[in-house]
């Protein structure tokens, strides 16, 4: 392989690194606020079941999760990035990708997560507990495709780049201030 192409590919998987982390954190910003707004997350946390393994959202740490998700998201950037072109470069490759993400994510889990087939089996909680979190992971899946096609789709990259960029910039301040403020 040509020292040029290696370079063009190391560039490319930086590039869509990016996009993925800054469209994950973006969304997971988006819906967060959805649910602690209208979702009344804070009071579900701290009260049973949800406190038995949850922390409050007043914890410090969870005042740090939005900056802290550019782990998640370039984790999602690696595990996507094989399967780049059928997502991205298909017809309905947007639709596909939030698709998987729904079903391996949301609905069938390797575990028995909360909203999971497994988690409606075996755990113990009540249906209203499973299904808290159906409106947050679709406006987080939307939300994540959304940019992502935009990214993607519009012509102006310069323009999406100072939008993430800006955007990306506001959400670490707001992590950051609101540790500070439960420290």
């Amino acid at each position: 392989m040509e020292r040029n192409t290696v370079v063009k590919d190391k560039y490319h998987l930086l590039k869509f690194i990016w996009r993925i982390t800054y469209a994950h954190v973006i969304s997971f910003f988006i819906a967060g606020a959805f649910a602690m707004t209208f979702m009344n997350y804070g009071e579900h946390y701290i009260n049973e079941p949800l406190s038995l393994f949850m922390k409050p959202t007043t914890h410090p740490i969870v005042s740090l999760g939005m900056i802290l998700q550019v782990i998640r998201g370039i984790i999602v950037a690696l595990v996507i990035y094989p399967l780049h072109k059928a997502f991205f470069e298909e017809d309905y490759g947007f639709i596909k990708l939030g698709l998987i993400i729904l079903g391996l994510s949301v609905l069938s889990t390797f575990g028995s997560g909360i909203g999971s087939v497994d988690g409606y089996i075996f755990t113990t909680l009540p249906l209203a507990t499973h299904m808290l979190g159906y409106p947050e992971a679709i406006i987080w899946i939307l939300s994540f495709i959304g940019i992502l096609y935009l990214s993607y789709k519009y012509k102006n990259k310069k323009i999406i780049n100072i939008v993430s960029i800006t955007l990306m910039l506001l959400i670490f301040l707001m992590g950051i201030m609101g540790y500070i403020a439960a420290v």
